[in-house]
C-alpha cells in the first residue's frame, strides 16, 4: 500500500460493533478512513471522534443495499483521497425465526444489505482498484455461519454462506490474473455488538433463541480484539480470517456429514462454547 499519507481504507457498517472496531483500529495505523452505515448519527458521531484526535476521515451516509449510493461512497473516497487501499465490506443485519414463517421483505433486507452489499462493493470497487496498479485488499465480512448453518436463522445462514462463496471466488478470479489485490473473508462468530437490534423478531418459539442469542453476542469477542486480528492477517494476505476456534467441532462434523452421506446435527453447545472462548 504505497501511499506517502497513509493507506485509504473504506468500511462499511462503521458506526458500531465489528465495523466501528475496524474503523478505530485503522485509526491508530495511520489510516485514512472513509466510513459508511445506515445510521447517519452514530457514524457522524465517530468521524468526530476520529478527526478530533488527528485522523483525516469522512462519513458518507450509505444504504448499501442501493448501488448507486455504492459508487458515491467509492466516487467519494477518490475525490478525497485519490484512491482505495482496503475495502472492508462489512454491513450486515440479523433476521432470526422459522424459515416458512419470515416475510417476504425480511428475506429481501437479508439479501440486500448482507448479500448485495458485499455484491455492489465488489462491483463498485474492485475495477478501480485494478485500475490503480497497486496493492489492495478487498475483506468480505461473512460469519461462522458462513461455514455451519444453524436454526431459526435461514436468512443470515444463507446470505453469509453466499458471502464465502463469493469470496473465494474473487480470490481465484484475482489470482487468474496475477493481480495485485487480495482477498479475505471474515468468519467470526459472537462479537460484541448491536446486530440484534436490527433482528425484526417474528413472534414464535423463535424469539426465545432470539433472546438467547442476543445473550450470547453480547459476551462475545470485542470488536477492537477482533480488529487486531483481522489487521494482522490482511497484513499477512491471508483469505480466511477465523477468529474464534470453538467453531471447529462443528465444522468438523458437518464436513463428516457431508462426505458420508449422513444426516446433519446442530448442537447449540457449539454456539455457547464460542462465547465462552471468546472472554
Amino acid at each position: 500500500m504505497s501511499n506517502e499519507q497513509g493507506p485509504v481504507a473504506v468500511i462499511t457498517g462503521a458506526a458500531s460493533g465489528i465495523g466501528r472496531g475496524l474503523a478505530e483500529h485503522a485509526a491508530t495505523l495511520g489510516m485514512r478512513l472513509v466510513l459508511a452505515d445506515r445510521d447517519a448519527a452514530g457514524l457522524q458521531a465517530l468521524c468526530d471522534q476520529l478527526q478530533a484526535s488527528g485522523v483525516q476521515a469522512i462519513a458518507c451516509v450509505t444504504d448499501v443495499g442501493d448501488v448507486t449510493q455504492v459508487e458515491r461512497l467509492r466516487d467519494q473516497a477518490v475525490e478525497h483521497f485519490g484512491g482505495v487501499d482496503l475495502l472492508f465490506n462489512n454491513a450486515g443485519v440479523m433476521q432470526t425465526g422459522f424459515s416458512w414463517e419470515i416475510t417476504e421483505a425480511q428475506w429481501q433486507r437479508m439479501l440486500d444489505v448482507n448479500l448485495n452489499g458485499v455484491i455492489n462493493g465488489i462491483r463498485s470497487f474492485v475495477p478501480l482498484l485494478l485500475s490503480q496498479g497497486r496493492t489492495a485488499h478487498v475483506i468480505n465480512t461473512a460469519s461462522l455461519a458462513g461455514l455451519v448453518s444453524s436454526p431459526l436463522m435461514a436468512p443470515y445462514n444463507v446470505t453469509k454462506q453466499a458471502v464465502v462463496a463469493l469470496s473465494e471466488t474473487l480470490h481465484y478470479e484475482l489470482a487468474m490474473l496475477g493481480a495485485p489485490v487480495s482477498v479475505s473473508v471474515l468468519c467470526p462468530g459472537p462479537v460484541a455488538s448491536e446486530i440484534m437490534a436490527s433482528n425484526q423478531v417474528v413472534d414464535t418459539a423463535g424469539s426465545d433463541f432470539s433472546q438467547l442469542l442476543d445473550s450470547t453476542i453480547r459476551q462475545g469477542m470485542t470488536p477492537a480484539e477482533l480488529a487486531a486480528q483481522v489487521f494482522d492477517a490482511v497484513a499477512q494476505k491471508r483469505f480466511w480470517i477465523l477468529p474464534h476456534k470453538g467453531f471447529k467441532p462443528a465444522f468438523e462434523r458437518r464436513v463428516q456429514s457431508i462426505l458420508g452421506e449422513t444426516n446433519p446435527q446442530f448442537q447449540m453447545a457449539d454456539v455457547e462454547d464460542d462465547a465462552h472462548a471468546a472472554r
